[in-house]
């Protein structure tokens, strides 16, 4: 199993500064990946309540987001060998073309070790700031894809579709991992996991509740690679968690995973490399640990070391 951590992106915590401590010293440590996340607004009055707290607020840490490309570029030039993800660009809210050279140029620069992980967002007001319809996100996301990867693989570059359109033309640079960066996509939905299997390298999933949802959401991605004819085993499994560490166990079944002692969140761990899980990916933006960058590398050292 393989670990990662997102940087130092969001709120007062997103300095230069941080941003170096955190990526030397994970690359120094052995960690496998640094990540960013894409925001674009923070609505006063949403259109659409955030799914991932329970009165639908967004957190005050995306009032301030560094871009997550321009953060990895910057990240690239101050790390060797580590690899650098999204996780995740909302596609939609981009042009194929723009996209698709600024992730080659990042595989270029990295000499590449770009991980392309893409999402089609659930903001109304992002869509609405991007000039972009809230509408056919599915059909859209599947174009884009496509788009996207002859973008990367082709000399001459030509598509005609519902949603978007590029004339014979050559588009360069080429990322340096052939035949493209692999690509991992966001979401939980059955046509997500359908367009992972049809069009990209894996899934991107979220420890949200107890861990039989996520043994179920990867059983739905593997029953729907066997049906597709495919090899399930060929699709890795990304997964992003905020593991909150204390000193006292939890007891009884009141324990939230990635919560507890060190032992605790290492048997959590263990038990997602079971389930299949192939690299978790460490989120400390929204927790108080995430203030200190020397305990966000120690808390990480320690559950690589016995979960690995």
């Amino acid at each position: 199993m393989k670990f990662g951590l997102f940087l130092p992106q969001l709120g007062v915590q997103a300095t230069r500064e941080n941003v170096i401590q955190l990526a030397r010293e994970a690359e120094k440590e052995g960690i496998d990946s640094l990540w960013v996340l894409e925001r674009l607004v923070w609505p006063l009055k949403p259109q659409v309540p955030y799914p991932a707290t329970p009165d639908g607020s967004l957190p005050v840490e995306y009032q301030n987001v560094l871009d997550p490309l321009g953060l990895l570029t910057f990240v690239a030039a101050n790390t060797k060998k580590i690899a650098l993800g999204t996780s995740v660009i909302d596609m939609l809210f981009h042009s194929p073309v723009i996209l698709a050279r600024r992730f080659a140029t990042l595989d270029v620069l990295s000499q590449g070790r770009v991980i392309c992980g893409l999402g089609i967002g659930w903001s109304k007001d992002e869509y609405q700031v991007s000039n972009v319809p809230f509408e056919h996100r599915g059909a859209r996301a599947d174009e884009f894809i496509q788009a996207l990867k002859r973008i990367w693989t082709d000399d001459v570059v030509e598509f005609t579709g519902e949603f978007y359109k590029i004339p014979a033309s050559k588009i360069g640079p080429k990322p340096i991992q052939k035949p493209h960066p692999p690509i991992y996509l966001g979401g939980f939905s059955q046509k997500t996991f359908s367009r992972i299997v049809n069009q990209a390298n894996g899934w991107i999933g979220v420890v949200a509740g107890p861990l039989e949802y996520l043994d179920n959401s990867v059983k739905m991605l593997r029953d729907e690679a066997r049906q597709a004819g495919k090899d399930p085993n060929q699709f890795k499994i990304l997964v992003l968690t905020s593991p909150h560490i204390t000193n006292s166990g939890y007891k009884g079944n009141q324990r939230f995973p990635l919560t507890g002692t060190i032992e605790e969140v290492a048997s959590d761990l263990q038990r997602m490399k079971k389930i299949g899980v192939d690299h978790v990916i460490f989120n400390f933006n929204f927790s108080p640990a995430g203030r200190d960058i020397g305990s966000i590398i120690d808390v990480t050292k320690q559950l690589s070391k016995v979960a690995r």
